[in-house]
């Protein structure tokens, strides 16, 4: 029989985005065997642009490709405010909650940022398929028997569900809660970066709550557009363009310009804001959630991608660390510290994104925005 502290563990890991794709490579640098599969024949290399934050960036930095973020995206250190007529009244440091020797924001389009995350899972040597879904777990006390949608199935240590906000994985082990709607919605598409524009700046009011946009190349931008949300359904995507240009319409600065450039219904992507936060336990056996599908958060702190890669983070220290999970309970206390590492620093970062936009929603004029960022972001220096 094979001895269990010698034996190579085996990790499955459900889906193939941010922290799904971390956490595969972290646990390959640990020899850790990986099976990964994404549900998207495309690896979902599929967005407009992202904004990550400091703290993001040093995980992508842990991963071993933050040489090719730089390279590939904007980085910047500031946010401006602006006025509905495009005059900036206001430009603010922002906080470098990656530490000081990474800038405090690098914007980048999408696909750029997953194209380099999949490289890394395919330099790792883990093993990849695409089009393929879990559609069964089967548990005991030594393993899991992942059953998949081509017939074939497989035995694991250990499953990562990272399937996202509508994580089927989560039903499946029996956590029940779901995304909830927070009443806003968000427009957003990539385009050409007009001349000057170097930063990102938000315009709080006019026909949207928030009017923004961001760097995400020398050559590119996303900019986007909140509103209350409205029933998809009634909202042909023949009309996507057309529509986002008359929400846009009212804006001056750099949004004439960006306006002008949207004309592909096909390039805009309209989403609502949702919350999830799974409060008890992340885990059941050998099951265990992360990034979306165990937490999201509407991006009025942008910090959505950071907190599932600090995940990816955090459970690959943890599992890299232990050479045996087989003994009685020790794997079960180890996803337990996981979740006791990450629950109060997510949560805070939940609800304040959440609490960000409820203030809008409700008209409050003089809620302390600054005080909420400047006290999240602070605290969001200490690593995780």
């Amino acid at each position: 029989m094979t001895d269990p502290r010698t034996r190579p563990r085996t990790v499955l890991v459900i889906g193939g985005g941010a922290s799904g794709n971390a956490v595969t490579v972290l646990l390959r640098r640990a020899g850790i065997a990986v099976d990964l599969i994404e549900a998207k024949p495309d690896w979902n290399v599929l967005g407009s642009g992202i904004t990550l934050q400091g703290n993001a960036l040093r995980v992508l930095r842990e991963l071993g490709v933050w040489d090719k973020v730089q390279e590939s995206g904007y980085a910047f250190d500031s946010v401006g405010l602006a006025t509905p007529d495009g005059h900036v009244f206001h430009v603010q440091q922002d906080i470098r909650t990656g530490g000081e020797d990474l800038p405090a924001t690098i914007g980048m389009q999408r696909p750029r940022l997953q194209e380099i995350l999949c490289e890394a899972v395919r330099t790792s040597g883990a093993t990849v398929r695409l089009g393929t879904t879990a559609d069964e777990l089967v548990q005991d006390g030594a393993g899991v028997t992942a059953r998949f949608s081509d017939g074939t199935e497989g035995r694991y240590d250990l499953v990562v569900a990272a399937d996202g906000l509508n994580s089927l994985t989560r039903a499946m082990i029996g956590i029940s809660e779901k995304p909830e709607p927070t009443g806003m919605a968000i427009w957003r598409v990539a385009a050409p970066r007009p001349a000057g524009l170097k930063r990102t700046d938000l315009t709080f009011g006019g026909p949207c709550y928030i009017a923004g946009y961001c760097p995400t190349s020398e050559n590119t931008i996303y900019a986007y557009l909140v509103e209350a949300n409205r029933d998809r359904a009634c909202i042909d995507p023949a009309s996507y363009a057309d529509e986002m240009r008359r929400l846009a319409a009212p804006y001056g600065g750099a949004w004439p310009e960006i306006a002008a450039s949207i004309t592909d219904p096909a390039k805009v992507n309209y989403t609502w804001f949702d919350r999830l936060l799974v409060e008890g336990s992340w885990h059941r056996g050998r099951v265990v959630l992360v990034g979306d599908a165990a937490h999201a958060c509407p991006p009025t702190l942008a910090q959505g991608a950071a907190m599932s890669l600090e995940d990816a983070s955090v459970l690959a220290e943890l599992l890299s660390a232990q050479e045996s999970w087989d003994s009685p309970g020790s794997l079960d206390d180890l996803l337990t510290r996981y979740h006791e590492r990450r629950i109060d620093r997510v949560r805070m970062v939940v609800e304040a994104s959440v609490q960000l936009g409820q203030w809008q929603l409700d008209g409050v004029r003089d809620a302390d925005v600054p005080g909420l960022i400047g006290r999240t972001m602070s605290a969001l220096k200490e690593t995780p």
